[in-house]
Formats: C-alpha cells, structure tokens, sequence
C-alpha cells in the first residue's frame, strides 16, 4: 500500500522536517527520516518531477506519510483545524495520500523563495496571498501549476500542501505499525 519514496526512485531531494527539531513543535517527531506515500501519491509525484525536471526544477519533500501517532503530536501542539487537521478526523498525510514540498534550483540547489517557510501558521502562506513579493509569487504559482498538471488537489492556507482529490473515505488512516521500520 505505502511505497518508499528515495532521491533516486522519484528524482527528488528529501528532507523530513519533522525528523529535525526544526519545525513547529520545536522537537524531531519522527526518529527515523524516512519518506512514504501511498501508490496513486508516488505515481503523480514521478509525474510532478518529470514537470519540474523539464523546466530546470526539483521537488524537496518536506513532509510526505506521517503516521497517525505524529498527527497527534502536531495536533497537541497546535490544535487548529485551519493548519493541522484534527487526528479524529483523519490527515491526508496520515492516509500516504498528501505531500508537503517546495521547488529547489536542480538537485541539491537552493529552494526557490516562496515568500515564507514550511509551516509558517499565517495568512502570507496562502496560496494567492498578494503580500509576498513578486518572484515568491511566481514560484508558489510554478509549484501550484506543476502539481496540479501532476493530478493532485492543493489546500489553500498552505502553499506546501498538495494531496489526491478527496482522499477521506477512499484510504485508510495509518499507524506507525504499517511500516516495516517504525518512524516514530
């Protein structure tokens, strides 16, 4: 059901911000920096690089199947259903079915200037806010054009954030326990 997802297997660059201490919670939430999504997710993933491959661009994953365990983390520390979805409900990242990412100049390059980081809780992370500059602007407008020609549905508040179309109710929600190594 969930495929790992490699620099090589999809031609990306990988860095699980939450096997780090640098994001939100301030603490790594994962132990073990592994990136895994659901078969229809890597399949227009493979597309989405192949488009930003064309046009001089790489994809960095941020975030890609976070188990449910890790959703509870999130939630607990910031519990706001307009950034985190409540883990009663169930998170597409939670399903393998959604993937936080930003553009990168080649592999390895710098990232593009999206105009703010990856989980930046603020209304300058909405897809079409205006308050950012130009060039942040067109960056996030790339990414957006490049996933969606991909398949993949997008959330508004987070730039980040892209997932398959309507994914509660078509896949389950997952633990830890699926994998054959433990993130957590």
């Amino acid at each position: 059901m969930l495929i790992e997802i490699t620099a090589h297997s999809h031609d990306v660059d990988i860095d699980l911000v939450y096997a780090t201490p640098d994001n939100l919670t301030g603490a790594p939430i994962y132990r073990r920096a592994r990136c895994w999504l659901h078969a229809e997710t890597a399949a227009r993933l493979a597309s989405a690089s192949d488009l930003a491959r064309r046009i001089g661009l790489r994809l960095k994953i941020l975030d890609a199947f976070r188990p449910a365990e890790a959703q509870w983390v999130l939630w607990r520390h910031l519990p706001d259903p307009d950034y985190i979805a409540d883990p009663r409900r169930g998170s597409p990242h939670s399903m393998g079915a959604a993937v936080d990412l930003t553009l990168v100049e080649g592999p390895g390059g710098p990232e593009l200037d999206m105009g703010t980081g990856f989980d930046d809780m603020r209304p300058l992370s909405w897809h079409g806010d205006t308050a950012i500059s130009p060039a942040a602007q067109r960056h996030r407008a790339i990414l957006l054009g490049l996933m969606t020609a991909a398949g993949f549905d997008f959330y508004r508040n987070e730039w980040w954030h892209y997932q398959l179309f309507q994914p509660r109710g078509r896949y389950p929600v997952l633990s830890d326990s699926v994998l054959p190594e433990p993130m957590m």
